[in-house]
């Protein structure tokens, strides 16, 4: 994957920002875990929200992990999701990710989550690119 800049995180190191375009995408089956109801995000058996986000984030993540130096990761900044459509035990859904904006070390995604060609959820993910071991990683 192409760089598009190196900056400065600290006087000693110097990171890659990957660029714009970068994506990826994770399926995923939704199982009685994902549930709304499983995870006390609600009280219907269908696919939570706190579920759809993490998958959403997955693939945020899986977009830039192969372009970071081993020493980087990205951690979550902001998240703007909306959640359309329900989606049934034993779907699969795709979640993708597209990195939209670099801004120094701050990379917004554009997300998607869809089943069969219909939109579940859309929205946008803020991740900022970091060293590890500011996390005792």
């Amino acid at each position: 994957m192409p760089v598009a800049g190196i900056i400065t995180l600290d006087s000693v190191s110097v990171l890659s920002i990957p660029s714009v375009g970068a994506s990826a995408t994770v399926e995923h089956t939704v199982e009685v875990a994902d549930t709304a109801l499983a995870l006390g995000s609600g009280d219907v058996p269908v696919l939570g929200t706190p579920r759809v986000l993490a998958l959403l984030e997955q693939a945020t993540v899986d977009a830039v992990a192969h372009s970071l130096p081993a020493e980087s990761t990205t951690v979550g900044a902001r998240v703007e999701i909306e959640h359309l459509l329900p989606s049934a035990v034993g779907d699969r859904v795709v979640a993708s990710a597209t990195l939209a904006d670099v801004q120094g070390r701050r990379l917004t995604f554009e997300v998607r989550l869809t089943e069969r060609g219909r939109l579940l959820a859309s929205g946008s993910i803020v991740r900022v690119v970091a060293e590890r071991r500011r996390f005792g990683a």
